[in-house]
């Protein structure tokens, strides 16, 4: 796609993600209650789009129960706050193998359920936007691998299309944009998609700017895409992404700094996102704007 640069911006806050960071900083929100605030002081903040994760509220452990994302959901959509919901359908896909002479039986901390377990959460509480992660990775642990078969691909994106909720195709390496756009192609998910472009994360797509155009130019022109990278370069591409055309991703999943030595809350990244933005001659769009440009519709979960 051309290179040109994006006027109408809009941001997304990743809120707590499924890391090891609950106990790396303070600002990271465990229990629904503080995942929903953290959210809520984004789209204060200025962001147009949470991306919400769940974690047991006593260990901070990354979680898939149904019931702490309803929490989430409720106490977000009960606020006076307008924000457009995007909540993940990424994890249900760990396998964790044993040493490399005998890697099976699998190890500990896997967790690999079906398709439908896997967006169970999604179905109920009918979140506008809902993420994909569009093919298998090795991360940097040593036996971790983040399992996305193309048939688990299809099947989950079956579902997400038959709910209504859009999926955010999440790009950690070209090969996934290929898968994406087959996808799309197969009519598995409704074009024109959204796409994450996830720089920098091992061992995937590195965030060199060279490495990043690439992404963006497997990006068909009429998608949209957003863009991060983690840790000290979340801003230098909060700017990148705003020039090549896209839009902005900041938050704690990614990054717990605001500066050296300073840890950051989700509500002061999107803070300097939106400054970033501003700087460069573009504006911030809102939720409002967002559901009209990607054709998302605002709805309550279903009853209980």
């Amino acid at each position: 796609m051309p290179l040109s640069m994006n006027r109408e911006v809009f941001i997304t806050c990743a809120v707590t993600g499924s890391g090891g960071t609950q106990d790396r900083s303070p600002h990271v929100p465990r229990s629904p209650a503080q995942i929903a605030q953290s959210a809520i002081d984004a789209a204060r903040a200025g962001a147009a789009i949470v991306h919400c994760h769940v974690r047991d509220p006593e260990t901070g452990k990354p979680s898939r129960d149904p019931k702490l994302y309803r929490e989430v959901t409720d106490r977000i959509r009960e606020s006076e706050v307008d924000v457009v919901l995007n909540l993940t359908a990424g994890m249900g896909g760990d396998i964790i193998f044993g040493p490399t002479e005998r890697p099976l039986p699998v190890q500990p901390g896997t967790d690999m359920v079906g398709a439908a377990e896997r967006v169970v959460h999604v179905a109920e509480c009918l979140p506008e936007i809902c993420t994909l992660d569009c093919g298998t990775m090795n991360f940097a642990e040593a036996d971790y691998v983040m399992t996305n078969t193309p048939g688990m691909l299809r099947a989950m994106g079956a579902m997400m299309t038959e709910l209504g909720v859009k999926p955010e195709i999440e790009a950690f390496d070209t090969g996934h944009l290929w898968f994406a756009k087959e996808l799309v192609k197969e009519g598995v998910l409704k074009g024109p998609a959204l796409v994450q472009l996830c720089m920098g994360v091992p061992w995937g797509a590195p965030d060199d700017l060279n490495t990043f155009m690439a992404m963006v130019n497997n990006v068909p022109d009429d998608w949209t895409f957003s863009a991060f990278a983690l840790g000290r370069n979340q801003m230098a591409y909060a700017a990148a992404a705003v020039l090549a055309g896209g839009n902005v991703r900041v938050g704690l999943e990614d990054n717990l700094w605001l500066d050296k030595g300073v840890l950051a809350t989700n509500a002061q990244l999107v803070e300097r996102a939106a400054t970033v933005v501003s700087n460069m001659g573009a504006r911030v769009i809102g939720p409002e704007e967002v559901r009209a440009k990607l054709g998302l519709v605002k709805r309550a979960p279903k009853a209980v």
